[in-house]
């Protein structure tokens, strides 16, 4: 492996899924000043709305919600 190609605050961090409370660790450069505490050890956390454990295409899952704004969209562009 090559030396030195990464940023020094290259570290681990925690990302967590606020739409459904799942957490992964992972490493980044991200900025945060938050901390949690995760299998035992505390590592800064970064707050991500929406990940691959909740998102429509991997879960295979849809909301209504979308679904109502989508349809009251196209009323109003089919109305023009």
């Amino acid at each position: 492996m090559k030396k030195d190609i990464h940023p020094e605050n290259y570290r681990p961090v925690v990302f967590k899924d606020m739409s459904n409370g799942d957490m992964f660790l992972s490493r980044s450069t991200c900025k945060t000043s938050e901390t949690i505490e995760f299998e035992g050890e505390t590592y800064p956390v970064v707050k991500i709305e929406i990940s691959s454990s909740s998102h429509p295409f991997y879960t295979g899952k849809s909301k209504l919600v979308e679904r109502a704004a989508n349809k009251s969209g196209f009323h109003i562009l089919s109305k023009r």
